[in-house]
């Protein structure tokens, strides 16, 4: 019997979405979760905390979006001219860019013949997926999507911000602050974590990185609520 193809998945087929969706759910934590504190650290009632948590969460997943658009729209424009010029390329000048694709091959190790033979092989398929891979180093699973990119950077982004406000709410108001700094802490730890794994790198090395940073961004905030609110 025939065996069934093998189908591989590699890591840098998440990268579209990963970046994006670790970077939403990280930045709602940790904005959401300083800001909170922050107010809190300004004593502040449970209904400004609140209020301020919410208003944080609105506004960061509308920048996240937009932000996370203008941004990869960018790099997708870049593609797009990019690809525009190689064809003009290929349809002016077809066998200057065969060398130029067979040169390409030499470069990364095989002879001058096979390299010629592999060019043509690739171009008679595919010309433009061929230069576009290997001269441009444009791929499909890396390529810019930017609704993609801002969709799960908003989406995310909520998530992540949802889960300290929620704390907020759950907490008694005088544990508002070690509440929502520890469970914050703890989830950004196990995100780190798993973006990690998801990207095939250690995973106590992604928690360590992501806890550090966001304890810090916590800790100032708190001192900016304590000192500007005693004296506002």
């Amino acid at each position: 019997m025939p065996r069934p193809p093998h189908l591989e998945r590699h890591y840098t087929q998440r990268i579209g979405w990963l970046r994006a969706a670790v970077l939403g759910a990280n930045d709602g934590i940790v904005s959401t979760a300083a800001l909170l504190v922050g107010v809190a650290a300004a004593e502040s009632g449970r209904s400004a905390v609140l209020v301020a948590g919410l208003a944080g969460l609105v506004a960061g997943a509308m920048s996240m979006a937009a932000g996370e658009y203008v941004s990869v729209s960018s790099q997708a424009d870049t593609e797009k001219a990019d690809l525009a010029r190689e064809r003009r390329e290929l349809a002016d000048a077809p066998e200057s860019e065969l060398r130029e694709l067979q040169q390409i091959y030499v470069a990364r190790g095989l002879d001058a013949e096979l390299a010629r033979r592999v060019a043509e092989a690739l171009t008679a398929h595919d010309v433009l997926a061929a230069h576009a891979r290997d001269e441009l180093g444009i791929t499909e699973a890396q390529a810019a999507r930017p609704t993609q990119a801002a969709l799960a950077s908003a989406a995310t982004f909520s998530a992540g911000a949802a889960l300290p406000l929620v704390v907020a709410m759950l907490a008694p108001a005088r544990l508002i602050i070690p509440v929502v700094a520890a469970s914050s802490l703890a989830c950004l730890a196990a995100l780190g974590a798993l973006a990690a794994h998801a990207g095939g790198a250690s995973r106590g090395r992604g928690a360590v990185r992501v806890t550090f940073w966001s304890a810090l961004a916590l800790a100032l905030t708190a001192l900016v609520g304590r000192l500007f609110g005693a004296t506002v």
